[in-house]
């Protein structure tokens, strides 16, 4: 492991907004799982709605939302913690007491959050993992985990250039007959109006307006997970992308989107 990266580990364990906890750290007395079920109490200290952003990478987003909307808690999970040093240390220069980070795998999200206790989440620009739809966040192997956090009827939001992945969750979503809020394979379509589009155009990641930049197209998709039902997953033959979904230069920072 490099210098930069152990400097990174090192800063983040000072960060009282940092929780970690891999599979190694569940064996051990880690008080990551303390908080399940007491995030509003133990480190919020309100009774405000709170959201998740999975796989939040550099946690630009999250960040971004906490800005935003200062009357939502923000948890931010990825399981990478060079990257999310950047979102933490933003959120720690900024005193933002909204948000927070949980480095862990997001299938381990059960151990850390109570039934109820999460009121959504966002998934921005994910791996589409066209190979394995275990690993899929909006496979039905995750829906089923979601549930077990997730308050009844809660919404999930997601954002992503991928036509793959987009193709694949609307097809669960059909399938499933989850309630539908949104359905868009251009986000930015000027003809689009409603309050739940404009809340997902109000902020832009730096990938997000690279790829528009691009001449690419954001999908997005809102829907409704109730608890109750069986799931069923998908077995259509999708085109795998055809392109390189980002590079690699990165800048932490998350635009507003006309000054809203």
């Amino acid at each position: 492991m490099g210098k930069n990266k152990l400097k990174k580990f090192a800063e983040m364990e000072q960060m009282p907004c940092v929780f970690q906890c891999g599979a190694r750290e569940m064996l051990t007395d880690s008080p990551v799982p303390a908080m399940k079920g007491e995030w509003r109490n133990k480190f919020f200290r309100n009774d405000h709605p709170l959201l998740l952003e999975l796989g939040c990478g550099h946690g630009d987003y999250t960040i971004g939302l906490a800005r935003v909307y200062p009357d939502t808690n923000y948890i931010g999970v990825d399981i990478k913690g060079a990257r999310m040093w950047a979102g933490a240390k933003q959120a720690t220069q900024e005193g933002l007491t909204n948000v927070a980070f949980l480095r862990t795998n997001i299938e381990m999200l059960p151990a850390f959050f109570a039934e109820d206790e999460v009121d959504g989440l966002w998934i921005t620009f994910p791996d589409p993992q066209m190979k394995k739809a275990t690993k899929r966040l909006t496979s039905t192997y995750f829906m089923e985990r979601y549930r077990r956090l997730l308050r009844d009827g809660a919404t999930i939001h997601l954002k992503t250039d991928s036509p793959f992945l987009y193709t694949y969750t609307r097809e669960m979503i059909r399938l499933n007959n989850l309630p539908l809020l949104c359905d868009t394979d251009n986000l930015y379509n000027p003809a689009l109006q409603s309050v739940v589009v404009e809340d997902a155009r109000r902020l832009q990641t730096h990938y997000e307006h690279q790829w528009l930049e691009r001449g690419l197209t954001i999908k997005y998709l809102a829907w409704q997970l109730p608890k109750e039902g069986a799931l069923v997953e998908p077995d259509i033959e999708i085109e795998k992308d055809t392109y390189r979904s980002y590079g690699r230069n990165y800048t932490p920072q998350t635009q507003m989107v006309n000054g809203k």
